[in-house]
């Protein structure tokens, strides 16, 4: 069956970010996920997290200046250094949430620049290194040109070769089901191709991008298919609800953690 962790960037919003934990636990989530902790301090989240006995099962590394419009900064020349240090203020709180993914947003950068690519593929190699020492994995997503237009990762293929090409034990794909449905469709059979590199996997309807629940994909089939395929990782429900997110949450009742 799969562990489902709460997006507590894009669910229990009725709450304040911290108090968003207790609303998941609370809800029957026995873990959570999030875009990026780094308004909070390390040691709440990691309080939060003790005492409602959720794992944390991603967040993302820094991305560059999110208000200016920055959506990453590996792929974008000249942020070498600033990258660097993101990733050790990441690994602050991965030390103290015991996450083991993260996720390097790419940026936005045309993906037919080759200097683009030449600096994604150091980011991603310096940053995978670094994680590695404190055995933690790192993902990268393909992005549709819909929601973020001008993604640098827009391409579940070029992932796919970036993958083997560099031949990183710690490197994996985090598999965002919106997403590929938007960018490729084939889902299903994709997830049986790609589920050797696959590290995370991500839900939400589509077109809406709300409840797992209906519209284009049988959401039943899949998780069914996640199953039968071995997926021993988290199922990330990177979703905004359509109303109140309680409201919400029959599609999870035979997932609830006892």
């Amino acid at each position: 069956m799969p562990v489902f962790a709460a997006n507590l960037t894009m669910m229990f919003n009725e709450w304040s970010f911290l108090d968003r934990f207790d609303a998941a636990a609370e809800a029957g989530f026995a873990a959570v996920e999030y875009l990026f902790p780094y308004e909070a301090p390390p040691e709440a989240i990691a309080e939060r997290l003790a005492r409602n006995k959720l794992q944390q099962a991603l967040f993302n590394l820094p991305p560059g200046d999110w208000s200016a419009g920055e959506r990453g900064i590996a792929a974008l020349p000249g942020r070498f250094d600033a990258l660097k240090a993101d990733v050790e203020r990441a690994l602050d709180y991965a030390a103290a949430t015991g996450v083991k993914r993260l996720h390097l947003m790419a940026g936005l950068a045309a993906s037919s620049d080759p200097e683009a690519a030449n600096c994604y593929r150091r980011a991603v190699t310096y940053t995978a290194g670094r994680l590695a020492e404190k055995e933690i994995g790192l993902l990268i997503e393909p992005i549709n040109g819909r929601n973020v237009p001008g993604y640098f990762l827009n391409d579940f293929g070029t992932a796919e070769r970036l993958i083997a090409e560099l031949g990183l034990a710690n490197l994996k794909l985090q598999f965002d089901i919106y997403h590929r449905q938007i960018i490729h469709g084939d889902v299903t059979m994709a997830l049986r191709h790609l589920m050797p590199i696959t590290g995370h996997i991500q839900i939400a309807s589509v077109p809406s991008r709300q409840e797992p629940d209906g519209e284009e994909l049988n959401f039943s089939y899949l998780f069914a298919e996640i199953d039968r395929l071995g997926y021993a990782g988290f199922v990330g429900c990177e979703y905004s609800p359509r109303g109140r997110t309680l409201d919400g949450l029959a599609w999870f009742k035979p997932f609830l953690r006892s």
